[in-house]
């Protein structure tokens, strides 16, 4: 009989992050880790020690990403364009504090 194991490195919830999947114990988005992976060049290594998290996570927020890349991806472009509007809100009002 063949068992299928999960490995709890992943958690998500509603409270944390806007419910977006963040490494277990903690407030480190997926996202956070393929960013660094993927955009900034690091290695896995890197990423572990760059943000004091175990190799492990690394490896299983890049499991979680690919097998969800579609929708972490979406998320991503949603998340930059957000930065971006938020930018241009802030240069447009001479770049004065956007919160008081």
């Amino acid at each position: 009989m063949e068992t299928t194991l999960s490995i709890n490195l992943i958690t998500s919830n509603p409270k944390v992050r806007g419910g977006r999947p963040c490494l277990a114990g903690t407030g480190l988005r997926v996202s956070d880790i393929v960013l660094a992976h993927l955009y900034h060049k690091q290695t896995p290594d890197e990423v572990a020690a760059g943000y004091a998290v175990p190799i492990a996570a690394v490896y299983a927020a890049l499991a979680y990403y690919y097998e969800h890349k579609t929708e972490l991806d979406a998320d991503l472009r949603e998340q930059i364009k957000q930065a971006q509007r938020l930018k241009q809100n802030w240069i447009d009002h001479g770049g004065t504090p956007l919160l008081p």
